[in-house]
């Protein structure tokens, strides 16, 4: 049913864990099958330098929690943001049907760290002002 890439990243996963002072925060969920991800940030001179996430759910949300961090380590937010869940489908080595959507809640949880990010940054660049 999965790919080796699948199995290897739900059996030993990568960027596992909370991160202290993250730079930005995504959490999506999934209410049908109970998937939620917590994906954590940290970005320097517009560069994601250290990603990792808490995942709660099956295998293909675990596995695509794991690829899709390591997808966007060391890249711009920009690259970050191009990143589809049909890449971390293929790159994971293909997902049944009925699990691409555990590649779109890696794909909205990334984009929604950067979008907490910049919102923390327009929040710092407001109160420098005053």
């Amino acid at each position: 049913m999965y790919s080796q890439t699948v199995m290897d990243h739900f059996r030993n996963p990568h960027n596992v864990g909370k991160m202290e002072n993250p730079s930005g925060v995504g959490k999506v969920g999934n209410p049908q099958c109970g998937d939620e991800m917590i994906i954590y940030i940290k970005v320097e001179n517009n560069v994601i330098t250290d990603v990792s996430f808490e995942t709660f759910g099956c295998v293909a949300a675990i596995a695509s929690s794991s690829m899709t961090t390591d997808l966007i380590k060391g890249k711009t937010i920009e690259e970050a943001l191009a990143l589809s869940n049909k890449e971390v489908a293929d790159k994971l080595g293909g997902l049944p049907p009925l699990k691409m959507h555990c590649s779109v809640l890696a794909e909205d949880g990334i984009k929604m760290a950067i979008e907490d990010y910049r919102k923390r940054e327009e929040e710092k660049k407001n109160e420098q002002k005053i």
